[in-house]
């Protein structure tokens, strides 16, 4: 190797330096050595700032190029060149270099070794390199008969600290989940798991504008993880092809109607109505624009129809239920009784 590298040095300078930095690299996977190391000698060696942060736990670890941690906050501008890491074609982090005054001609691949040898160290020796997790530990976190010590021994395996409150989110998707998952919570701890015919997201923070178009999600309130999980799956059951995301408090008291038992429900005239509206789809979708708009306009607009059409259809459907569609009363029933109808559906 050392005579291949001289010999191609003569035709490129920066080739000797380049497999070097792969023996380099070869010889700490040898050795089996720890994040902390890795990212040491990546300092000493580039003689700057290396940094590694796995997404899964949120664990960041900063060396200087004497040894020592480097505890001040992460500054973004401070990084001069970053390489996401990869293992399972999943990105499971990040390792970077802070360097003053742009990178330098070897950063590019240093950093490509680093990420391979951070992948490695993590394959090897964990913690849990997908957002993916064991559906009976999620289990246990949202179970109403977990106690605390049980709860917080499983959140502990699934790498969530015992600080940061903890979001659930209820979703359904044709999206694998563990994509989701990342998608959410960015470089915070998140795992994601089946249950039924419901997946579950367990993550420090949310941040539902980052979800794709065709997911469904209901956002449950950071706290008790139990509670947290039947708001979310509360949320779920609300959202709409119009509402595909809702967070469980943004439902103030409509939260209510899904407390309300289902022979109660099925059997009020109102909801009876709408579900024979549903056999047609135009006249439902007008109702559900009317319903959430509150004006003839502004439904027609949503709906790309002229507002005299709207209106008249909506008469026929005020008919139709036997609500008085253009007073206020009669469109909080018909909000009502379609909302109640769609959570049968669930």
């Amino acid at each position: 190797m050392e005579a291949l590298a001289a010999r191609l040095s003569h035709l490129d300078p920066d080739v000797e330096g380049v497999i070097r930095v792969v023996m380099f690299y070869d010889t700490l996977m040898r050795r089996r050595v720890d994040l902390p190391v890795l990212a040491r000698a990546s300092a000493g060696l580039a003689e700057c700032v290396a940094g590694i942060r796995l997404h899964g736990t949120g664990r960041t670890i900063r060396m200087a190029p004497d040894g020592r941690e480097v505890a001040a906050p992460l500054e973004p501008a401070s990084v001069s060149t970053s390489v996401a890491v990869t293992l399972d074609e999943e990105e499971i982090g990040t390792v970077w270099l802070e360097r003053d005054g742009g990178p330098a001609s070897l950063d590019e691949a240093l950093l490509d070794r680093l990420a391979i040898a951070a992948a490695t160290v993590v394959e090897r020796y964990g913690p849990a390199r997908t957002t993916m997790a064991d559906p009976a530990l999620v289990e246990l976190v949202i179970s109403s008969t977990s106690d605390d010590a049980a709860r917080n021994r499983a959140l502990r395996l699934l790498g969530f600290a015992a600080e940061p409150p903890i979001h659930v989110v209820a979703v359904r998707s044709g999206i694998p989940l563990e994509k989701l998952g990342g998608l959410v919570c960015p470089g915070r701890p998140v795992r994601a798991a089946p249950l039924g015919d419901v997946g579950i997201i367990l993550a420090t923070a949310v941040d539902p504008a980052r979800l794709p178009d065709g997911v469904r999600a209901g956002i449950g309130a950071a706290g008790c993880p139990h509670r947290s999980w039947l708001d979310a799956r509360t949320a779920l059951r609300f959202t709409t092809e119009r509402l595909p995301v809702i967070h469980h408090d943004d439902l103030g008291a409509l939260a209510l109607l899904a407390r309300v038992p289902e022979e109660d429900v099925r059997g009020n005239a109102d909801v009876v109505a709408i579900a024979g509206l549903a056999a047609d789809p135009e006249d439902l979708r007008t109702l559900d624009a009317y319903c959430v708009t509150g004006s003839v306009r502004q439904a027609a607009d949503f709906l790309h129809l002229h507002h005299s059409s709207v209106a008249r259809r909506l008469t026929l459907i005020g008919k139709t239920l036997g609500i008085e569609l253009n007073d206020p009363a009669g469109l909080t029933r018909a909000r009502l009784a379609l909302t109640a109808w769609r959570l049968l559906d669930d």
